[in-house]
């Protein structure tokens, strides 16, 4: 495997998504004060980008119900961005009262998953993130996007790179940053992965610095797709501390990979990202006890395993 500390770009960007994308698909949803302990304790760690929440109705997803509470009420730090996602006009009305500098729009490379994800068609989500793009714009808030199912979908199977190409150009062209490609079931494998990122290059005259990765572990593929992605010029990477969530119109699907586990493997390729990896650590298994469940982060848990137990 090729050592990245020699290449001319040898920083990673790692956006932390498990306040947002991982919360969201825990069974167990947390009191407001917990969420914004675990946010704040992310603030101090080096991390640059934390997604908090999101903006969405609580009958569809009641683990973000307490979304402005939330927002106003962690300790934001002036280096670190905090944005939230928001599915429609009316979440963006929200996140504009709640004081929010940063925003998620999504669409989906399926017809299928769009129809269930936010009811509506692939050309219908763009017509809706475009209205909230030129509203957004107007307040000055910085637009992140998101293509789900970038090459398998729950319903349809495998999607085509040609349309994760078009939509991510176009979410661009709209006045997005920066476009995050999901992997949203887990399906992806180094080969398909590659074939989404030629194709986007393909399509248009930007280069991957446009790009992130956004991936789930369901067959164990994250990290082996994470390195097509360094592969082919990508430097942006989003994952969820203890691997917390998953998708919840995506049955079967795994949570995003481990923070630890991304830190682990771009650390060892001698990459650097600015976060502290033992204070990483010790907030998944912080927030795993909370939750009630196991922490899915394969390092985190044999590093705290070492400090246990020493002599191991």
């Amino acid at each position: 495997m090729r050592n990245y500390a020699s290449a001319r770009n040898d920083f990673v960007k790692v956006v932390e998504v498990g306040p947002r994308d991982g919360l969201q698909n825990e069974k167990k949803i947390l009191p407001t004060e917990v969420k914004v302990d675990f946010i704040n304790r992310l603030s101090i760690t080096g991390l640059s980008s934390i997604e908090v929440t999101s903006f969405v109705s609580p009958k569809w997803i009641p683990q973000m119900a307490d979304n402005t509470q939330v927002y106003e009420q962690i300790e934001k730090k002036s280096d670190v961005s905090y944005p939230v996602l928001v599915p429609n006009f009316k979440g963006l009305e929200s996140a504009v009262r709640a004081g929010v500098k940063e925003i998620a729009v999504f669409t989906a490379a399926s017809e299928a998953f769009s129809k269930t994800n936010i009811n509506c068609t692939i050309k219908e989500s763009i017509e809706k993130a475009t209205l909230v793009i030129e509203e957004a714009k107007k307040h000055n808030i910085k637009i992140r996007g998101y293509v789900s199912c970038i090459v398998g979908c729950p319903y349809e199977g495998e999607t085509k790179p040609k349309i994760t190409a078009y939509l991510a150009s176009t979410l661009l062209d709209l006045g997005c940053y920066e476009v995050s490609l999901g992997d949203t079931i887990g399906v992806g494998t180094p080969t398909k992965i590659e074939l989404v990122l030629n194709e986007l290059l393909h399509v248009s005259s930007r280069n991957m610095s446009h790009y992130a990765l956004h991936c789930h572990d369901t067959f164990g593929q994250a990290l082996v797709n994470i390195y097509t992605g360094l592969e082919k010029g990508i430097r942006v990477f989003d994952s969820s501390v203890a691997g917390l969530g998953g998708c919840p119109y995506a049955a079967g699907a795994s949570g995003n990979v481990a923070t630890e586990d991304l830190l682990y493997l771009l650390e060892g390729q001698g990459l650097e990202t600015g976060v502290d990896f033992n204070k990483i650590v010790e907030i998944g298994d912080y927030i795993s006890k909370y939750l009630g469940r196991l922490n899915q982060s394969k390092v985190g848990v044999a590093v705290l395993a070492k400090q246990n137990h020493p002599k191991c």
